[in-house]
């Protein structure tokens, strides 16, 4: 799948999916964590076992992201709630949908020029 947005910012857009990952620009990704300045592969643990340090590079953004998008895989599972609430402590919010949804949001989001950050599940 590919997804076309006009691109209204600059930063690394998740393009489509290929060979099972994310495309972002050059690259596919298994797992991944994005922001408006970079794109990562991403080595996540089971998500019963996520903990805010799994996902630390993100808060390295500066400004912070509004909030975080969490692509759950394949399916949504909710994330563990002291992960949840070690984000929120942050001040950041969360939200948490399959992995395919939230690309496809990211693109949707960062398009609009929104300042957020991803972390995404493999697919």
């Amino acid at each position: 799948m590919r997804m076309d947005k006009n691109q209204l910012t600059d930063g690394p857009i998740i393009s489509g999916f290929s060979g099972g990952g994310f495309k972002v620009d050059d690259g596919v990704y298994r797992a991944l964590l994005i922001t408006p300045q970079r794109a990562d592969g991403w080595s996540p643990p089971p998500i019963a076992a996520l903990g805010a340090d799994d996902v630390a590079p993100l808060f390295a953004l500066d400004p912070l992201p509004e909030f975080l998008l969490l692509g759950t895989g394949p399916l949504l599972v909710r994330p563990p709630l002291p992960f949840v609430r070690a984000i929120e402590a942050r001040g950041l919010g969360i939200e948490a949908m399959d992995s395919r949804a939230a690309a496809r949001a990211w693109a949707v989001l960062r398009g609009e020029g929104r300042w957020i950050a991803a972390a995404l599940y493999p697919l």
